[in-house]
């Protein structure tokens, strides 16, 4: 049986309104990449699909019926290249319909119901990409294990080699919670396949010279199983994407009115 988190059993009733407590939410798609979240996903899209006008599930070919889940919850099915999470978001990038776009993570781990206010900076014109801050709203999942804590140290330090190299001041450039404009998204040229497509995001967005902003967002434990994500297999690609963004990565000219 699933395990419901905890901001669906606080937030969640059927009678929610789709308002941000003052104003009506505008058209947003919102694009989770799953792989086996049969179980996680169902409460997510419950909630989503009160808010949100598209709902993209991009699967890895999961086979414990998670597309099944999706689909009979409303969401629109799509089946990624296999190359991993960062694939998976571009795909579903390149299909949404609406210009603001959410992305989110399928494990119960993001509160679908802090939506309206990652998105409203952009709605109010005041950014283009909008990042969830964990170290902000709190997590219960960096700090509970020795690899939880290996994982917040190499993340910090990214964050602060994107601080001190771009003179701003990121809590937290890996959160896959985020609301960003589509249009500004497939203006920055993503090539990452794995999980460093969040940190590419953020440095791409800095560089380019797009308006970023970051919200509080609370991450909670994952809502069953257990994660198949393993630092040690990827620690040095972080490493090097990073470097490659901050020092190496040019972007295109623009004039200033694309910016």
């Amino acid at each position: 049986m699933a395990v419901i988190p905890q901001w669906y059993l606080d937030n969640y009733s059927p009678d929610r309104d789709t308002e941000d407590g003052s104003a009506v939410l505008p058209p947003f798609t919102v694009v989770i990449p799953t792989f086996n979240e049969a179980e996680s996903l169902l409460p997510i899209l419950h909630v989503v699909r009160r808010m949100a006008d598209e709902v993209l599930v991009v699967d890895g070919h999961s086979t414990d019926g998670t597309e099944q889940v999706a689909a009979a919850a409303g969401a629109t099915v799509l089946r990624d290249n296999g190359m991993g999470k960062g694939a998976a978001v571009r795909q579903g990038l390149l299909a949404a319909r609406n210009e603001i776009v959410v992305l989110m993570d399928a494990d119960g781990s993001h509160d679908p119901t802090e939506i309206p206010s990652l998105i409203g900076p952009i709605v109010r014109n005041e950014a283009d990409h909008v990042s969830g801050s964990r170290m902000i709203g709190g997590s219960d999942e960096l700090h509970a294990t020795v690899k939880q804590s290996i994982r917040l140290f190499g993340s910090q330090v990214i964050t602060l080699c994107i601080n001190y190299s771009q003179g701003v001041r990121m809590t937290d450039c890996q959160n896959g919670f985020r609301a960003i404009r589509r249009s500004v998204a497939l203006d920055l040229g993503l090539t990452e396949d794995i999980h460093t497509i969040e940190q590419e995001m953020i440095i791409k967005t800095i560089r380019c010279g797009y308006r970023l902003r970051e919200m509080p967002s609370h991450e909670f434990p994952r809502a069953n199983g257990e994660s198949t994500f393993r630092i040690l297999d990827v620690w040095l690609r972080f490493g090097l994407t990073v470097l490659y963004f901050l020092f190496w990565w040019s972007p295109e000219k623009r004039s200033p009115t694309t910016v």
